[in-house]
């Protein structure tokens, strides 16, 4: 079984994010960059499935970015994925068709049976690129899986929703992106770091179509207003309450 995980370079949640100079994109300066969570949910899925068939079964994590994503490959190396290969470009695109038509170009060259991505980006939110993807190819698509089999070349996802779950059944090849519970993802062992360095990594240059989407302005949202202590016991309920009503609106 052929998997392609597509993986991306995203800031660490945790990170102080501070706005660049041209009023578009973020400072680096100082950022911490990590392997996008629910891409992580991708790549345990795709490792979980190698070792339900481990004989013949190859898993290749794909980044498209700047040569920085080289050390997000190496994570997913890390973790147990067999090789890498970063299409690289130095452009930054939040156009989620032009990111896809790149990545279709290598997944169909590549005859993947299966082919995995996160549910979505942390850092732009764009829940499309895997649908578009899937589109493009003209393959089967199930998204936001929490649940997965696949066996003889058909499969069962399971999806959320509300009050209940969905059960998708599918033909390989397939395009499926991975929810946040659909798996619980290993941490690279030593062992795996140390081979990782050993692994191949192909880089392959690219040029990003001209998108329909484009960042305009970033603004940070406006700092908290400072809480205050409106009482204390009894007394201070209808000083709440009243606050509740007047000055928050949510009463």
């Amino acid at each position: 079984m052929k998997i392609a995980v597509c993986i991306k370079r995203v800031p660490d949640t945790e990170t102080r994010i501070k706005i660049g100079a041209d009023g578009r994109s973020i400072d680096e300066d100082g950022v911490k960059f990590v392997l996008n969570p629910y891409d992580e949910y991708a790549l345990e899925a795709a490792l979980q499935l190698k070792e339900t068939e481990p004989d013949g079964s190859d898993v290749v994590a794909i980044a498209l970015g700047s040569d920085a994503s080289q050390e997000t490959i190496r994570t997913a190396l890390a973790m147990g994925a067999d090789r890498g290969i970063l299409l690289q470009t130095d452009e930054v695109s939040v156009d989620p068709v032009a990111s896809a038509k790149v990545l279709v170009a290598e997944l169909a060259a590549g005859g993947y049976d299966v082919m995995l991505f996160g549910k979505l980006a942390i850092d732009d939110y764009h829940q499309a690129v895997g649908t578009i993807v899937a589109e493009l190819l003209g393959v089967a698509s199930v998204s936001g899986i929490s649940h997965l089999s696949i066996a003889g070349g058909k499969g069962v996802a399971h999806r959320e929703i509300e009050g209940g779950v969905e059960v998708v059944k599918f033909a390989l090849p397939v395009v499926l992106t991975a929810d946040k519970g659909l798996n619980e993802p290993r941490y690279p062992a030593l062992r795996g770091i140390m081979m990782a360095k050993k692994k191949p990594l192909e880089v392959k240059p690219v040029t990003l179509a001209q998108g329909a989407v484009a960042i305009k302005e970033l603004v940070l949202p406006p700092p908290r207003a400072e809480g205050r202590i409106v009482g204390e016991g009894p007394d201070a309920v209808p000083a709440l309450i009243e606050a509740l009503r007047v000055e928050a609106k949510v009463l």
